[in-house]
């Protein structure tokens, strides 16, 4: 990147109807961009999982994995982002994409969250989940995972289909969480995918 930052860092949409659209992301500083080849595995574990759901990215950040799944079929993206430069960087790349079909919330996931999900409770669309919690960067992070862990066992709702953690990899998940299982983990690095179905 060349000094004085005059280039943005940015990352594209790797597939479907938006395939190559750019997307702006915060500084490097404050979220980190899921990697394509994550990116590229979660979405064929998915494959045609993903058309007329509700994709919910709890830690929205640039918004690059939900956006991802409206291109590739899901009805509608909820964000959830705490951080207001990468807050503003979500509703511009909305914009970009198909603002019509998103929800950005502004604040504290641990406190939206809740909220948001209850508001889903009654829709017919089945539900799926990215928590990609922000870790290794910050002071005062230690408890994150307890506490998202604690988000999940805390769900209610029986239109979630799907769960996804992107966390360190050497993090060794729960076997369960409130009524969800654990089934798959795979690892791409620092990175790792777990998921969890009901």
């Amino acid at each position: 990147m060349a000094k004085g930052n005059i280039n943005k860092p940015t990352t594209k949409i790797i597939g479907g109807k938006y395939k190559g659209k750019i997307l702006n992301l915060p500084s490097l500083d404050t979220t980190r961009s899921s990697k394509s080849i994550l990116k590229e595995s979660f979405f064929n574990v998915l494959q045609f999982d993903i058309i007329d759901t509700i994709f919910v990215e709890a830690f929205g950040g640039s918004g690059s994995i939900g956006l991802e799944a409206i291109s590739r079929g899901a009805k509608e993206a909820c964000f959830c982002e705490i951080d207001r430069s990468s807050y503003k960087t979500l509703q511009q790349n909305c914009k970009e994409v198909e603002e019509k079909s998103c929800t950005t919330i502004f604040g504290d996931t641990f406190e939206k969250f809740p909220t948001l999900l209850q508001s889903l409770k009654n829709k017919k669309e089945e539900i799926i989940i990215y928590i990609d919690p922000p870790f290794d960067f910050r002071d005062g992070m230690e408890d994150i995972y307890e506490k998202t862990y604690d988000l999940v066992r805390n769900i209610e709702n029986d239109n979630v289909m799907l769960i996804t953690f992107e966390h360190m990899t050497g993090l060794d998940l729960p076997d369960t969480l409130g009524k969800f299982t654990k089934f798959k983990t795979k690892k791409f690095g620092k990175s790792s995918l777990t998921y969890y179905r009901m």
